[in-house]
């Protein structure tokens, strides 16, 4: 498919669209939402510190690059998103809107890992564009996920800490490489999230295997917002920047891209305290090597795990397969036939599914297969 990348300027969109590039998509344009005078915006929604050098991801990338000003503000804070006048999410639709009409694209790249009220809203604005959202960092281990960013040549350096054991002087301007040993640490000990899920800091990308060129900081000023004894805030202003070309016998790393995950009979998303509870998963032992590869068992039935202690439960062995018409979409309506079928026998209902993890064999089936999927959930449906 044909990917709009949203953008920051920070690890995860870059990482995310790494992921897309990996999967067979291709990058067809960039998109950033950027603040009205001030260096940083207090959002819900954006990263905005460092927006002053977004603009050099076009000359990094040699890609067109949409940006727009954030109007709007954080009015509908609800769990469930709905068009609201003036919320900044609109300002996301308006610039969606204008990338789909310049560039044709069919999907944007979300850099998101924890944030469902990032996800809800961003799930909105695609649902509304007729955009798919591709996420692929979304519930990633983050320890795992930060070593996999570095050991694939994304080179970062840290632009804004807030958190107890980082500090302005000392960790500003640091490649992301150097602090990981120390974000670890801060992890175990205080329950810092190691790729700074909880706000505790921020990057700027100067370089990755989908640059052409690399970024270099010329000039930066510290700028301290908070003098907190324990956990001061702070950021860095750039002043001067430019591109610079990389060297041409330099050859880029193969991007990542995992095997078939359907391989991976637990997946770490399970353990997050807020879907699953720490719940017992289906009591039917696994292997990585076959058992769940994907030329197998798919005539076993569906099968439920117990109850955790707070309610969630799930279910597995849903497929289409064994469906008479071939195609993705009627395997596709057969699956959600199935699940349907598995739901009303113990009186539940779609709304209440919380996470689906999707398996298909080619992205090339995936538009049409969306099509299915969203006739069954509303504006805001379960992350995937």
């Amino acid at each position: 498919m044909n990917v709009v990348a949203l953008i920051s300027g920070g690890k995860d969109s870059c990482y995310n669209m790494m992921q897309c590039v990996a999967a067979g998509h291709r990058i067809a344009a960039l998109a950033n939402l950027r603040p009205a005078n001030t260096d940083e915006l207090d959002s819900y929604m954006y990263q905005t510190v460092g927006h002053q050098a977004v603009h050099l991801f076009a000359e990094a990338m040699d890609l067109p690059l949409y940006r727009r000003t954030i109007r709007g503000s954080s009015l509908n804070t609800s769990r469930n998103y709905s068009v609201t006048e003036g919320d900044e999410v609109e300002d996301l639709y308006e610039l969606l809107l204008l990338v789909k009409e310049k560039e044709g694209v069919e999907a944007v790249s979300v850099g998101a890992i924890l944030s469902d009220y990032q996800r809800v809203r961003v799930e909105n604005v695609c649902l509304r564009l007729g955009l798919q959202p591709l996420a692929y960092l979304w519930r990633r281990d983050q320890e795992s996920l930060l070593s996999e960013m570095i050991s694939f040549d994304l080179h970062a350096v840290l632009i804004k800490v807030a958190a107890f054991g980082l500090d302005p002087e000392k960790h500003l301007g640091k490649p992301l490489a150097d602090v990981e040993a120390e974000l670890k640490q801060l992890s175990q000990k205080y329950g810092v999230h190691i790729c700074g899920e909880g706000g505790e800091y921020e990057t700027f990308t100067l370089d990755c295997p989908l640059f052409k060129k690399k970024m270099v900081i010329d000039a930066a000023e510290m700028v301290i917002h908070s003098a907190d004894a324990f956990a001061p805030v702070g950021y860095l202003n750039f002043t001067a920047m430019h591109t610079e070309n990389k060297d041409a016998d330099v050859v880029a790393r193969a991007l990542p891209h995992g095997s078939c995950p359907c391989q991976n009979a637990i997946d770490k998303m399970t353990e997050e305290v807020e879907y699953a509870d720490q719940a017992q998963d289906n009591q039917q032992e696994f292997t990585s090597d076959c058992d769940l590869s994907c030329q197998q068992g798919h005539d076993l039935l569906p099968s439920c795990s117990p109850r955790s202690s707070e309610g969630y439960q799930w279910i597995s062995g849903i497929n289409g397969l064994q469906c008479k018409d071939l195609g993705i979409q009627g395997q596709t309506s057969a699956a959600f036939k199935q699940l349907q079928s598995e739901l009303d026998s113990r009186g539940w209902k779609m709304k209440d599914i919380l996470l689906v993890h999707l398996y298909v064999r080619s992205m090339e089936d995936f538009v049409a297969l969306n099509a299915v999927y969203k006739e069954h959930f509303g504006m805001n449906p379960p992350a995937r």
